[in-house]
């Protein structure tokens, strides 16, 4: 491809894009580049030159520009106007206004080469681009122009194997390329016009340059021209100041700012975007010399106009017209003369002279006593007068003066505007009365029968008129009469006839008190009030005829018939003798028929009534004159009433609650009788309240074994109501409750009911569900068992012996007490439950009854009591001594507790009291015989003692464990004599039934172990 030049306006290279960038960013300069391309004849040596970035002004458009034809603008896409071979460029056409759809015309070179819808073109070939969009003119061929203070920017661009070195400007070097390509002019001007070239080095080879491109710089904006709205204003006047200047065509949309002086000093507020300054008043000092100055928004290009002189006039008052001699006026033939005189008199000043608008003489002032001008008066001559003086600023009028030449009124002619329409009464009448010569003011007056009807001033020729509306009154004589200060003229009379139509009828029924019986004469009678006959009555029901009757005379008319139920409704008549008929007001005529018997209906919005709904009672007879009047009652109260004025039925709202259950009933009446509807039942159901749930229990902390009573009850609600009982969400029961009182569930608490419990309310319409209630069970503790636990097989003095003590069942925390022949030793506690023992080192004196207590709050329950005898001798006593001494005490042991078992059998048998325990019920006791079984030899023996009942049944066992070197403890409670004896366990088994043993017993009974 050839190199080729496309030219363009700089201005017009910018795209949609960047102006609604430029209007955004108003501070930031925006570059546009264009570029010019050089292709040589070698293969592959191309040299590209020439980016010029323009800087896009948006200002506003400036007054006064000439109106011209709008040029369409083209734009690049890339904005070069030289590419290499094979690139693509956009041309985008935009006509005015911007925006709107058009078709484009595109031309290469001379030639139209394509028409299309859209405003852009992509094209490949070179040469000289122009295009027309519709609505606006050729756009210019593409070229390199730019406007003062643009912002350009020089690109030399090559090939790779080409080095740009050089920028030229008219063959002088302008700028070296080191490190960039591109040369920066920030504010274009004048003096950057001219060739720009560049050259570079191609590798390997020589020297090279590009094509030369031109850069022209056109002036933004013309030179500005001041202009005044007078150059000679006349002291006290207004004037304006206009800065007149001319954007170039292409930055027409540039705006601009402006400034007034006055010998250099500002006027007004200083730069300002108006091209306009009102100046409210100028005086004579104000006279000088004013200049403007216009400028670009950022003041980077600013122009001053030339001087103008403005010198402020004195002002001339206004002229003064008068008329001489004032007594003369009111005669035809006398000769007047108008004077007109101004104060501030200046040579070459003129005078003329007005009638009515009409110049009559120009006279110049030879004097400065003013100028006059004389006549003889006519008829013609009435009228205003002025005159205006004139010193070359322009003329100033006088106020005017007017002049009247009387002349006496001629004789008046009277008449009726449209006579054949005026003999009926109602019509409107004009009455017309004209002198046909007579100076004005003229008065005229009207009178029929010489009885004055009205006045009327005319100003102006015509004659005046007066209107009436004619009634039968208005038939006689009428004339008028016309008055201008010299004696009053009357016309001839005029005599006018009125015929009378009728008014309106008036129509009666007779007999009113008969109107109610079907069968009875009623008499309807029409009337007229005034009318000429003959006058034909006609009478109507309903706007069917009932019949017609005439009279030749004034009266009226009357019509009879017999009453049935269809005569009920509204009666008319109508007069007419030949005017048009007149109709008469409605009169309603009622054959009443009694109500029936209403029926009530109860409406609700559902199945059932519920408290909130809104209830519709409606009640209707079905047959009965209207009105009616409906009554509702509830149990015989009054609701309220409603009326249907036209029968039928009528309804009555009411806002449910739970005492509008009963019995609803309505009353119809017509003022004939009242009729009582059946009566209708009604039962509204409240919806159920959150229900409460309440637990009862026979004591503040419930325990297992009580008797727990679930008592659930909502506080409002229809009955019946299901209350349904829940335990953790599991369903424990449920009770209908056909009254009010809520319902109860019980329950024998075990461990097990410890949770969380909660209950239902349903009746139906919606279930309620009660806040849930967190109950814990608590056990009871169990008869504790105390153990004896000590290092060796006899106690002895100065062991540590541990007490023991357990409870098989309870809740926890539990508090542990010991005693030693009821007095307290200490006590400790168990937070988690199980057992607790306490330590005591053991004197000769401790020897005698232990017991122990548990108790978690619940109640204390007691240990059966445990003896315990200390020996005085040491542990450390050995050999056969020991041994003898222990077989002798076990031997003598065993028969003792052998004697006390007995002892205690026989006392616990006659008294039938527990031996050890006051609190044990007679329930405890059995009169069962004694047992003994399973008792091995006592001399390999290890005690332990313990004194086991801890359900408080009926056998008592005293044990005695034996416990083997390196083996561990066995538990101390009650076992089951059978299976230790079928294991071959050593424990000796004392097993007695209890009996009955008072109070007061030895405490020998109350274990029956032998004690070493």
């Amino acid at each position: 491809m050839h190199s080729a030049l496309f030219e363009s306006v700089a201005s017009q290279i910018c795209s949609l894009e960047l102006v609604c960038r430029v209007l955004t960013v108003r501070s930031s300069p925006n570059r546009l580049f264009l570029m010019k391309l050089l292709f040589w004849s070698q293969p592959l040596v191309v040299q590209v030159f020439m980016l010029l970035g323009v800087t896009l002004l948006l200002l506003a458009p400036v007054s006064r520009q000439l109106a011209r034809t709008h040029k369409s603008i083209i734009s690049l896409q890339p904005p070069w106007t030289t590419v290499f071979e094979g690139e693509t460029v956009t041309l985008t056409c935009k006509g005015f206004p911007f925006y709107s759809q058009q078709k484009t015309k595109w031309y290469l070179g001379k030639e139209i080469t394509r028409e299309t819808l859209a405003n852009t073109l992509k094209v490949r070939e070179s040469g000289d681009y122009r295009c027309q969009a519709q609505g606006s003119s050729l756009s210019s061929p593409v070229h390199l122009v730019f406007s003062s203070g643009d912002y350009v920017v020089l690109r030399c661009r090559a090939k790779e194997e080409v080095t740009p070195n050089t920028i030229y400007k008219d063959d002088n070097v302008l700028a070296f390329l080191k490190k960039s390509s591109d040369v920066h002019i920030p504010r274009a001007s004048l003096k950057d016009n001219g060739e720009y070239r560049c050259t570079g080095h191609k590798r390997g080879c020589c020297s090279v340059s590009s094509n030369r491109v031109e850069i022209q710089v056109q002036e933004l904006f013309s030179r500005p021209v001041l202009r005044a709205s007078s150059s000679q204003p006349i002291s006290g006047s207004p004037v304006t100041l206009t800065c007149e200047t001319q954007l170039s065509l292409e930055r027409s949309d540039a705006q601009l700012q402006f400034r007034f002086f006055r010998y250099g000093q500002t006027l007004g507020s200083g730069w300002s975007r108006s091209p306009n300054l009102e100046i409210a008043t100028m005086w004579s000092e104000d006279s000088g010399f004013y200049r403007c100055k216009a400028a670009t928004v950022n003041h980077s290009i600013i122009s001053d106009s030339l001087g103008s002189w403005i010198q402020v006039q004195i002002s001339m008052s206004l002229p003064v017209l008068t008329l001489s001699p004032k007594d003369a006026l009111n005669f035809e033939g006398t000769n007047v003369t108008l004077h007109c005189e101004t104060q501030g008199y200046s040579q070459g000043t003129s005078y003329q002279f007005y009638h009515e608008h009409v110049l009559l003489k120009h006279k110049s002032a030879r004097s400065a006593n003013g100028e006059s001008i004389s006549f003889l008066l006519t008829e013609e001559h009435s009228g205003n007068y002025y005159c205006t003086a004139n010193s070359g600023r322009g003329p100033q009028g006088s106020k005017a003066v007017r002049l009247s030449v009387t002349v006496p009124v001629s004789r008046p002619v009277l008449t009726f505007g449209s006579v054949e329409d005026l003999n009926f009464e109602g019509a409107k009448a004009t009455l017309h009365c004209e002198a046909q010569r007579g100076s004005l003011p003229i008065l005229y007056q009207f009178y029929h029968e010489d009885v004055v009807l009205g006045s009327r001033s005319a100003h102006s020729a015509g004659g005046v008129v007066i209107n009436f509306s004619v009634t039968a009154k208005h038939s006689g004589n009428y004339y008028c009469t016309a008055d201008n200060g010299r004696g009053p003229q009357r016309s001839k009379a005029v005599k006018l006839f009125i015929t009378v139509p009728v008014s309106r009828p008036v129509l009666t029924l007779s007999s009113p008190e008969a109107l109610t019986f079907e069968g009875a004469t009623v008499t309807l009678h029409c009337e007229v009030q005034k009318g000429s006959p003959r006058i034909l009555y006609q009478f109507y029901h309903e706007d069917v005829p009932l019949g017609s009757s005439s009279t030749p005379s004034v009266g009226g008319v009357s019509f009879s018939f017999s009453l049935t139920a269809g005569h009920s409704g509204n009666y008319y008549c109508t007069a007419d003798n030949g005017f048009g008929p007149q109709r008469s007001e409605a009169v309603s005529l009622f054959v009443t028929v009694p109500v029936s018997r209403p029926i009530l209906t109860l409406r609700v919005p559902r199945a059932q009534a519920v408290v909130g709904d809104l209830l519709e009672l409606r009640c209707e007879a079905l047959r009965g004159s209207p009105p009616i009047l409906y009554q509702f009652y509830h149990d015989d109260v009054t609701l309220g009433s409603n009326s249907a004025p036209s029968g039928g039925e009528a309804s009555f709202n009411v806002s449910l609650t739970a005492e509008h259950s009963g019995n609803y009933s309505c009353e119809a009446n017509n003022g004939l009788i009242a009729q009582h509807s059946d009566t209708v039942s009604l039962s509204v159901i409240v919806p159920v309240s959150r229900p409460i749930l309440t637990i009862r229990a026979p004591r503040a902390q419930a325990v297992v074994g009580d008797l727990l009573e679930l008592h659930c009850e909502a506080l409002r609600g229809s009955s019946p109501i299901l209350y349904l009982f829940y335990h953790e969400d599991v369903t424990l029961g449920k009770i209908s409750a056909l009254s009010g009182g809520g319902a109860s569930f019980n329950l024998s608490l075990t461990t097990e009911h410890s949770g969380i419990y909660s209950c239902e309310a349903d009746n139906g319409l919606e279930a309620q569900r009660s806040e849930t209630v967190t109950l814990k069970v608590a056990v009871l503790v169990s008869r504790p068992v105390l153990t004896f636990r000590v290092p060796k097989p006899q106690a002895v003095v100065g062991d540590l012996l541990e007490l023991h003590c357990e409870v098989l069942r309870g809740s926890p925390p539990i508090l542990y007490w010991f005693y030693y022949e009821d007095v307290t030793l200490g006590n400790s506690s168990a937070p988690s439950g199980g057992g607790a023992s306490f330590n005591l080192s053991l004197t000769a004196e401790h020897s005698g009854n232990y017991s122990c207590e548990a108790d978690n709050g619940l109640g204390a329950r007691r240990s059966e009591a445990v003896t315990l005898y200390i020996t005085g001798l040491t542990g450390n006593r050995s050999g056969s001594v020991a041994t003898g001494v222990t077989g002798g005490l076990l031997s003598m042991a065993g028969l003792a507790a052998g004697a006390l078992l007995l002892y205690c059998w026989l006392s616990r048998k006659a008294d039938r009291k527990p031996a050890s325990d006051p609190s044990r019920s007679p329930s405890d006791s059995d009169s069962q015989q004694p047992t003994y079984r399973n008792v091995p030899a006592w001399a390999e023996l290890q005690p332990v003692y313990s004194n086991v009942n801890p359900r408080r049944e009926d056998v008592v066992y005293s044990e005695v464990r034996s416990i083997q070197k390196k083996k561990k403890k066995k538990h101390a409670a009650a076992s089951d004599p059978g299976q230790l004896r079928n294991k071959g366990s050593p424990v000796i088994y004392s097993e007695v039934k209890v009996a009955s043993i008072p109070a007061a017993r030895s405490p020998l009974c109350v274990s029956s172990a032998p004690h070493g």
